[in-house]
């Protein structure tokens, strides 16, 4: 419990450890996941929540519900084994009717399962054939079962070793310092009638029903939102009208231009032409590019590169993952050569050896080197630029504000590029990249051709197993992408650990097959993907960690398992890691609901390609964020916060942002001190670990 010789701010930043049940051994475990502090224990929220439905009768069983039913079970359960799983199959049945209950790698509940008991089933319903079957339901007493009724259980976010009830505990005992965590946006939210802060975290954790948890996830979202946007405003209030470096170089450019084996497109022309206005302005250059996956950004990055390079001057290009930044590295020089260019381009990764990471420095801090490109190695303390004029970084929510402007602080006053193929919609993308001046690729080079899309239920998975046998044949790979990492995080969604031994049982031998996910090292996920890229790998098995960070035209197969679960932005980002070069390429969306929205969702990613038209539909179409789906990935880092189930509060906390800085501009009086703290806290809004 809270020691009470503790003042309130000592206690929230007092080691986990002084929660009473956790030893050294558990906050090892926590630290897994990023928990050394009381303070931040109370901020781990849960994924998802355990619920409690009023039982049913078996009669009234639906297809693709989640259901209570309190009955008996017929006979004892008979156990099979199915090559590597184990299989528990029962009938159970009451006064309305009966069906089938199944548990899958759970042999030691046949110890407890005998024919006659009453229980309550309560899980997921499917039909088979001419029944129900309810898979991997949950077993209770019908006491107990009254006892939880209506209520919900947290579920969180767990590293192998840490069990939930584990993490039940230690929040319960947390829970007791909530009282000192402060509120510095208590005026705001009361003013849009949002619940108090301490109440919202309380109900996160434990909410008493659903509405309740719905309350708690607004005001915690609204307060994401409210201080990502007024560290926005901030920073584009100390960046206007920065003087910057003049560069002009629109004749070498228009000459590189002619030297291209294709011709630049519309949009790619006004874009350009808006980068080169702003770099000859003499003021600092702060332009966003938003284009969709295959607008042509890698080439602009290089005209512009060039622009800096014909001046004096050097570019540094940084992307979200090493895999991605070698990719770069190579194009560039293969260009460079090809169209005779004074681009002299160099990799800096944290994966390089010693003596080459070295002569790196070396060549960066003389500027033999002019091109410099990398991952955030390039920020690093011991770079040392020699006169760096423009700073570009791709996929810019994969870094944060923070970060680039850490690297544009080793030059003077350098341009600053920053590109993104996530579809934002402009509404939205006008406040979350506030700072920036946008610019918009919406148009796709000639002859790119488009991604084939199959939108199909679970019952053709095994045509599709065939389907990308057949890609893998003809020398080509293939994605798969599952919501989870492992069995039990969601109720009835795929996981990468099971779903790539079932692919390695379904596919022939020869077929390699990996996996890939967020819980990997870094050092790991750059190793699987390098395989991947070097066509060591013929089928990734991952989640949406593979949205951004890899370029492998040779795959033609994106195939997403429970896609209803995912915002249509997502799943277009996924989509776009095929489709890169000149074979046909496939997208097989599996719909594992029997909701006319899910359907209706995805029938507009099937039929459109473009990413900023499924990002307004989007918009349109989902609600509230969901914490029993996969939120929106691929845009900012928020906990709890969703850019499109959120779009309300998106606008209503960049209204408040904007009235508290006419205010009290830079946040500088007594009365915001706390707000300018907080501001400067919320490290996590800003950075994204993938």
């Amino acid at each position: 419990m809270a020691d009470t010789k503790r003042s309130v701010t000592e206690s929230l930043g007092a080691p986990v450890t002084d929660i009473r049940g956790i030893g050294d051994k558990t906050a090892g475990l926590f630290r897994g996941c990023g928990i050394r502090t009381v303070e931040e224990l109370l901020h781990y929220y849960p994924r998802t929540y355990d619920s409690f439905p009023r039982p049913v009768h078996a009669a009234e069983l639906k297809d693709g519900g989640r259901y209570a039913v309190c009955c008996r079970l017929i006979r004892e359960p008979a156990l099979k084994r199915v090559r590597r799983y184990a299989i528990l199959t029962g009938q159970a049945a009451d006064e309305t009717g009966g069906f089938t209950v199944t548990w899958f790698n759970q042999p030691w509940l046949k110890n407890t399962l005998f024919a006659g008991r009453e229980v309550v089933f309560c899980g997921l319903v499917r039909t088979k054939g001419t029944g129900f079957v309810m898979e991997q339901p949950g077993i209770y007493d019908p006491a107990e079962y009254a006892a939880l009724q209506e209520s919900l259980r947290p579920r969180y976010p767990l590293v192998k070793g840490l069990k939930n009830n584990t993490v039940i505990r230690a929040v319960t005992e947390a829970l007791s310092y909530a009282e000192g965590l402060a509120d510095p946006l208590a005026a705001e939210a009361e003013r849009r009638g949002l619940i108090p802060y301490r109440e919202a975290i309380r109900s996160i954790h434990f909410p008493e029903n659903e509405e309740a948890r719905s309350k708690a996830r607004r005001r915690l979202a609204y307060d994401e939102l409210f201080l990502f946007v007024l560290g926005i405003r901030l920073m584009k209030e100390s960046s206007e009208e920065e003087t910057g470096i003049p560069l002009s170089a629109d004749d070498a450019v228009a000459a590189t231009i002619r030297k291209l084996p294709y011709a630049l497109t519309h949009a790619q022309e006004r874009v350009l032409s808006e980068i080169l206005t702003d770099m000859k302005s003499g003021m600092r250059m702060h332009r966003l590019i938003q284009g969709d996956v295959g607008s042509g950004k890698t080439i602009l990055a290089l005209l512009t590169m060039l622009a800096a390079v014909e001046n004096g001057y050097q570019a540094a290009l940084m992307a979200p993952t090493q895999v991605l930044a070698a990719q770069h590295a190579e194009t560039f020089a293969a260009l460079s050569g090809q169209l005779d260019l004074p681009l002299k381009p160099v990799l800096l990764s944290g994966n390089m050896k010693a003596a080459e990471r070295r002569e790196a420095l070396e060549r960066i801090a003389d500027g033999r080197a002019n091109c410099i490109i990398g991952t955030n190695a390039l920020m690093q303390e011991g770079v040392t630029y020699h006169r760096l004029g423009l700073v570009i970084t791709d996929e810019q929510h994969r870094f944060g504000v923070r970060q680039r402007e850490t690297l544009a602080a080793k030059g003077l006053s350098p341009h600053i590029l920053v590109m993104s193929a996530t579809p934002i919609p402009r509404t939205l993308a006008m406040i979350l990249y506030g700072d920036l001046q946008i610019s918009l690729l919406d148009e796709l080079p000639a002859g790119r051709k488009r991604i084939r899309n199959a939108l199909v239920g679970p019952e053709y998975r095994e045509r599709a197993y065939r389907f990308i046998a057949g890609e893998v044949e003809k020398g080509r790979q293939c994605y798969v992408i599952c919501p989870m990492i492992e069995e039990g995080e969601l109720e009835g969604a795929e996981n990468v650990l099971d779903y790539a031994e079932i692919l390695r049982e379904e596919l022939p031998d020869r077929v390699r097959v990996e996996i890939l996910h967020g819980r990997m090292k870094p050092e790991e996920k750059d190793a699987v993907m390098e395989r991947f890229a070097a066509h060591e790998t013929d089928v990734l098995v991952s989640t949406t960690v593979i949205e951004v960070g890899i370029n492998v035209p040779n795959a033609t197969v994106m195939m997403i398992e429970n896609a209803e679960r995912f915002g249509l932005a997502a799943l277009h980002q996924l989509r776009g890691r095929v489709g890169r070069g000149e074979e046909q390429s496939y997208c097989i969306f599996v719909n594992t609901s029997q909701a006319e929205e899910a359907a209706k969702r995805l029938e507009i990613l099937k039929d459109s390609n473009d990413g900023f038209a499924i990002a307004d539909e989007d918009l349109k179409l989902r609600g509230p964020g969901d914490l029993f789906g996969v939120r929106q990935s691929g845009a900012f880092a928020f906990r709890v916060a969703d850019i499109y189930g959120d779009a309300d509060l998106v606008r209503l906390a960049a209204e408040d942002a904007d009235r508290v800085l006419a205010e009290d501009p830079g946040l500088s009086s007594e009365d915001h001190a706390a707000l300018a703290e907080l501001v400067q806290r919320q490290s996590h809004i800003d950075f994204t670990t993938i």
